[in-house]
């Protein structure tokens, strides 16, 4: 894809969404932290209603470690992986209250370094509550950059690499919630919506489904 159709797609998904927004709910970097920890292999949707009935109760390191392991457990057990996620939690926990004054790091290897935490969810935690234009790659973003061809790669990694290379500056704070609410509802997975997809005359996917076919 060249330079030309990118920047008129990232265009169009700024026109139609000028302030993308996480779907995942919180108000504090601690609870956006705690909900992408929470999200792997989970939806957005039912983190949010587990965190929904946990952060009135705990919404800070040294609340979640009064809760204790099987206490965090009774909010999130309808959480996938919610065995080893608590777990995670009560160790990241402890330690953003010895390392990190139980503040959550603004840094890449202080967050990668706490337990459960990868680059994906430090991206999406320095993006959303710090403002950084780093772009998290995740199912949906990777299916979305490579078959509009947008972004192509093999791995997360190549695709995070190439958006950060071939998207514009005034784009990458928000670019990353452009294409993972449109990989969410336009660009699915099974059956894309081409019909009502806002790029689809910019798309170079060659098997694109319509409502007639």
């Amino acid at each position: 894809m060249n330079k030309e159709k990118r920047l008129a797609i990232l265009t169009r998904l700024r026109d139609e969404n000028p302030h993308p927004q996480t779907e995942l709910h919180w108000n504090t970097p601690f609870e956006l932290l705690i909900a992408v920890l929470l999200s792997a292999q989970a939806t957005d949707v039912s983190v949010n209603k587990a965190t929904a009935k946990l952060y009135p109760v705990a919404n800070t390191p040294q609340a979640m470690l009064d809760l204790g392991v099987e206490g965090i457990k009774s909010y999130i057990k309808t959480i996938g992986l919610f065995n080893s996620k608590a777990e995670n939690v009560i160790k990241t926990c402890q330690r953003l209250i010895n390392l990190h004054g139980g503040e959550v790091p603004e840094n890449r290897e202080a967050l990668e370094a706490l337990p459960g935490v990868g680059r994906k969810t430090a991206n999406v935690v320095l993006n959303t509550a710090f403002g950084w234009p780093t772009i998290a790659v995740d199912t949906h973003i990777f299916r979305v950059s490579n078959r509009t061809k947008f972004a192509v790669g093999k791995n997360v990694d190549e695709v995070e690499q190439k958006l950060l290379k071939v998207v514009p500056k005034e784009f990458k704070v928000d670019v990353h919630h452009w294409l993972i609410l449109h990989g969410r509802y336009t660009c699915i997975a099974r059956k894309p919506r081409c019909g009502s997809c806002i790029i689809e005359d910019l798309c170079e996917y060659k098997d694109k489904i319509y409502p007639d076919e």
